[in-house]
């Protein structure tokens, strides 16, 4: 398929568009930075530097596309003013998926966010009342980036009623990219699995994201679909269960058996269930941190910083 992946120089973006060459589809790259003039280096995908806010630009970039995998936003809503994050992503948002219907694009891959519950980023704080986490916990976002990721996923919606458009908005938990990530992330969290963790000690491999990302481009599907997308494994040796007794004792959560398939061995189940990705897209993820890192949540001698 020809396809365009947007935030293409960022942490997801990277990967996903190499995992796409891999797999044989012609991979058109966008981004804000500047392009590097001059010859392009074998394999490289074609770049184009848009600003998705532009509804011109962004009609420009979609047109002939097979599929759209629209990975660009301002990631977290803490470095930014509030009203930055949610109009530059609910208009970039809102420009890809206005183009795709459109430009009469069949796919596409919208990468939304773990946060649209509501538990990281809240002002006041909530906690779910029964974990792991899935599709069917309730959306209550109370930041810009959290209610932004939500409006573009209704947006989808309304794009699938009006049109051929179909879409899987993927919610992926916290992305590791390498070996420094997940030392610099994780190993916290290994050390001291008492820590509260708002994620619910979930993550994910930002390799295992990408084939993620391209199932979904290929699949089957009609409609809007939102899957989770995280490891099957916390990232402790602590089961699910005894690490929400230890971090919130006075809440009262439901520590459901999820569906998944077992964690691997040494690790609990995951705070996010994965089992509509696993079920609808055919993913299996192979990573777990305990590739990368040992017990106490140092990196293993043996590992490379790009695995």
């Amino acid at each position: 398929m020809r396809v365009l992946v947007t935030g293409a120089r960022g942490k997801v973006g990277v990967t996903a568009v190499a995992e796409l060459q891999r797999a044989g589809h012609e991979v058109t790259a966008t981004d804000l930075g500047a392009p590097a003039y001059g010859a392009s280096s074998p394999g490289e995908a074609h770049y184009l530097q848009a600003e998705l806010t532009d509804a011109g630009a962004v009609h420009a970039i979609v047109r002939g596309m097979d599929a759209v995998v629209h990975a660009a936003a301002i990631p977290v809503p803490i470095h930014h003013a509030p009203h930055v994050v949610f109009a530059n992503n609910v208009i970039a948002g809102f420009n890809v998926v206005e183009a795709c219907v459109r430009r009469q694009v069949p796919r596409l891959v919208n990468i939304s966010s773990e946060t649209v519950p509501g538990f990281i980023f809240a002002e006041r704080p909530i906690l779910p009342s029964s974990l792991p986490i899935d599709e069917q916990t309730p959306a209550a976002p109370q930041d810009p980036y959290g209610f932004g990721k939500l409006v573009i996923e209704q947006w989808c919606d309304a794009a699938v009623a009006r049109s051929e458009l179909s879409v899987v908005s993927m919610r992926p938990s916290w992305v590791q990219r390498d070996a420094d990530d997940y030392e610099r992330n994780l190993g916290p969290i290994v050390r001291d699995p008492t820590r509260p963790s708002l994620g619910f000690w979930s993550y994910t491999d930002n390799e295992d994201l990408a084939v993620a990302i391209r199932l979904a481009l290929e699949v089957p599907l009609a409609g809007h679909e939102v899957v989770y997308v995280a490891q099957p494994d916390n990232a402790t040796t602590w089961r699910l269960g005894d690490l929400v007794a230890a971090a919130f004792p006075d809440a009262e959560i439901e520590v459901r058996d999820p569906a998944t398939a077992p964690p691997r061995a040494g690790t609990g189940r995951s705070g996010i269930d994965s089992s509509k990705a696993q079920r609808l897209l055919g993913w299996s993820p192979t990573r777990s941190w305990r590739d990368v890192l040992d017990d106490d949540g140092r990196r293993r001698e043996d590992t490379t910083g790009n695995r």
